[in-house]
C-alpha cells in the first residue's frame, strides 16, 4: 500500500520525476524552435527568387535604374503586361499551350493508367520482356535524326499534335504507377471477379475511385510537363500560329534583345520603354500562373499521393 501511494503521489520515478519531465520539455521546445527557424530560413531562401521575379515584372525602367539591387517594390508599372497582352499572337500561343496541356494530360493518364495496370498483372504474357523494353528506353535513345525521321513518317512535322502524341507516356511515371497497383490487395479484385466483373470494370469502378490521390498527383505532374512543352515545338513547328506560349515568349525576348542591342540608347531614354529584364520576369509570371491556379485544387490529393508507388515491388 505504501509503495502504491508513493507511485501515485510522486510518479513512477519518485519526487524527481516532475523536474526530469520539465527538463525534457524545455529541451524539446528548444529543438523545435531551432528546427522551425532553420526551415523558415530555407523557405524564405526558396521563395525569394519568385518574389524577386514578381516585383521586377512590375518595375519601371527608372526604378530599376535607380536601384541596381532591387529588393523592395520601389515602383509599380503595368506597361510590360499591357504590351504582352496587347499582342494577338500572345492569345494564340496561350490557346495552343492550353490545348496541348488538356489534350496531353488526358492522353498521358489514359495510356499510363492502362499500361501500368496491365503491367502490374504477373499473369500477363510477356510481362517481363515488355518491362525490360520500357526500362531500356529510360537509358538509351536512337538520337535526334532517327527521332525526326519517325515524326516525319507519322506526318507530325508542323502539326500541333507533335507536342502531344510523342510524349504520350513518361517511363518513370509508368513504372511508379505500376508499383502502386502492385501494392493494392489482391482481395479487392478477387471479390469483384467472383461477382462477374472484368478487368476494365474493376479498374474503372473500384481501383480508380480509391486511387484519387494517386491520380491527382500524376495528373499534376503531367500537366506541368505538358504546359512547359517546348522541345518538340522548337524542332518540328515552323508555323508561328502553332507555337506554344513558351516558344512565343522566347522569340519575343530574342527580338527585344536584338532591338536593345541596335538602339540601346533610345530604349533607355524612352519613358514609355520597358526594360528587357522586366519583360523576362513578366514572361515567367505569365507562364507560371496557370499551374499555380490549378495546384490549390489538387493540393489535398497531392500531399497524400506524393509517395504513392515509391515502394519497390
Amino acid at each position: 500500500m505504501n509503495n502504491t501511494k508513493t507511485y501515485t503521489d510522486d510518479g513512477l520515478f519518485g519526487k524527481n520525476s516532475k523536474s526530469a519531465g520539465q527538463k525534457f520539455n524545455k529541451e524539446d521546445v528548444s529543438i523545435n524552435i531551432v528546427i522551425t527557424a532553420v526551415l523558415t530560413l530555407l523557405a524564405l531562401v526558396a521563395m525569394f527568387p519568385f518574389y524577386n521575379v514578381i516585383i521586377l515584372s512590375f518595375a519601371s525602367v527608372e526604378g530599376m535604374a535607380r536601384h541596381p539591387v532591387y529588393l523592395l517594390p520601389y515602383s509599380f508599372d503595368l506597361t510590360t503586361y499591357k504590351n504582352l497582352f496587347a499582342e494577338v499572337n500572345f492569345y494564340r500561343a496561350f490557346g495552343v499551350s492550353v490545348f496541348v496541356t488538356i489534350t496531353g494530360v488526358v492522353l498521358n493518364m489514359f495510356l499510363s493508367v492502362l499500361g501500368a495496370y496491365a503491367l502490374s498483372k504477373k499473369a500477363m504474357p510477356g510481362r517481363n520482356f515488355i518491362l525490360s523494353a520500357i526500362l531500356f528506353t529510360m537509358f538509351f535513345s536512337g538520337g535526334l535524326i532517327p527521332y525526326y525521321l519517325v515524326i516525319q513518317s507519322l506526318n507530325l512535322v508542323n502539326n500541333i499534335l507533335v507536342m502531344v502524341i510523342p510524349t504520350g507516356i513518361t517511363t518513370m511515371y509508368l513504372i511508379i504507377m505500376k508499383n502502386y497497383f502492385n501494392t493494392l490487395p489482391d482481395s479487392i479484385e478477387e471479390s469483384a471477379k467472383v461477382d462477374g466483373a472484368n478487368d476494365l470494370y474493376i479498374l474503372w469502378k473500384i481501383i480508380l475511385p480509391i486511387s484519387k490521390p494517386f491520380i491527382a498527383t500524376f495528373a499534376l505532374f503531367y500537366a506541368v510537363d505538358r504546359w512547359n512543352e517546348w522541345y518538340n515545338s522548337l524542332i518540328f513547328i515552323s508555323d508561328s500560329a502553332k507555337v506554344p506560349l513558351q516558344i512565343y515568349l522566347r522569340e519575343l525576348l530574342i527580338n527585344m534583345n536584338v532591338q536593345l542591342s541596335s538602339s540601346a540608347a533610345a530604349v533607355v531614354e524612352s519613358k514609355a520603354g520597358v526594360g528587357i529584364q522586366a519583360t523576362q520576369m513578366a514572361s515567367i509570371v505569365i507562364s507560371a500562373i496557370p499551374i499555380m491556379c490549378v495546384y490549390p485544387f489538387l493540393q489535398k490529393h497531392f500531399v497524400r499521393g506524393i509517395m504513392v508507388g515509391s515502394i519497390k515491388e
